[in-house]
């Protein structure tokens, strides 16, 4: 089973003096491009999107410290105490189609394998060279996230905050990391654009039932999200668009249905009509 129709998908959602993105190479300020816009990698958007998956009790094989629903310790843990020991022994093509049918991440936006056999030696053998190099496995996912960009330049506010307390001492020294910094955007509208592939999926077995998940998943993007940078509400999801074409290789060009979708810096939007494609228009949660 695979897709049988291209879809392409949008969301428009508001950030308000929250985070919603740190760089870890900046202070953890949020990222911005050149430009100033407020900007939220694929990466991050990707992690939301697992975490309403685990949190909906689908199976995800990339799973964070911190919201981990297994006693794994690392991806080559979770892949053994799911499909075996012997699993990386495996031919490759049999690797891959287990992996995809085990867990909706990998069949949905892929994953690379890429594992050494830690007890061989390369030196002992032609064999042995080749199991040492270990299994190196790429998939291609059907589903495909864009960076969300915000519409206007945003404006960063960065407070001055005390980290930590002294748990020693008579109290009247500070260490150096007592104090830091804490940043957050005042407001912002951003857009996410996103597509489904139905030839790619014939590789991963993403189907329409997937889809269907995904769909139900989106309009509650930053549900049980909240943290210190991002408060409860913080984040809001105000529409996403459902472009459902009729055929595998869709109508129009992803290019030309997400250029449709044009926001305004107050949220509101305006859609251009594209024959025969009309999009399902979905409230946030």
């Amino acid at each position: 089973m695979s897709l049988t129709k291209k879809i392409d998908f949008a969301i428009i959602f508001e950030v308000k003096n929250a985070n919603p993105n740190g760089d870890p190479l900046n202070g953890n300020r949020p990222r911005t491009d050149y430009d100033g816009l407020g900007e939220i990698t694929d990466v991050c958007i990707k992690r939301k999107i697992r975490n309403r998956l685990l949190d909906n009790g689908h199976n995800i094989f990339v799973q964070s410290d911190d919201y981990k629903k297994d006693e794994a310790t690392s991806l080559r843990d979770r892949a053994e105490l799911n499909l075996g020991k012997e699993f990386f022994k495996k031919p490759k093509d049999d690797i891959a189609k287990e992996a995809c049918e085990k867990w909706f991440d990998v069949r949905a936006f892929g994953q690379l394998f890429a594992f050494s056999n830690k007890k061989v030696k390369a030196k002992d053998s032609e064999d042995s060279k080749n199991d040492a190099n270990g299994v190196s496995i790429p998939i291609r996912g059907p589903v495909s996230i864009q960076s969300a960009f915000s519409i206007e330049p945003i404006s960063i506010s960065s407070t001055q905050i005390t980290k930590s307390v002294n748990s020693e001492g008579d109290g009247n020294k500070k260490a150096s990391d007592t104090m830091g910094m804490k940043h957050r955007v005042d407001k912002g509208i951003y857009t996410l654009f996103g597509s489904m592939n139905p030839q790619l999926s014939e590789k991963t077995g993403f189907n329409d039932a997937d889809a269907e998940v995904l769909k139900g998943i989106l309009p509650k993007l930053f549900e049980n999200d909240a943290s210190s940078a991002r408060p409860e509400g913080s984040m809001n999801v105000l529409q996403v668009f459902w472009w459902q074409h009729n055929c595998k290789s869709g109508q129009h060009s992803s290019a030309k249905v997400h250029g449709t979708l044009k926001v305004n810096a107050d949220g509101t939007f305006n859609l251009d009509k594209l024959s025969e494609l009309e999009p399902e228009i979905i409230p946030g949660f």
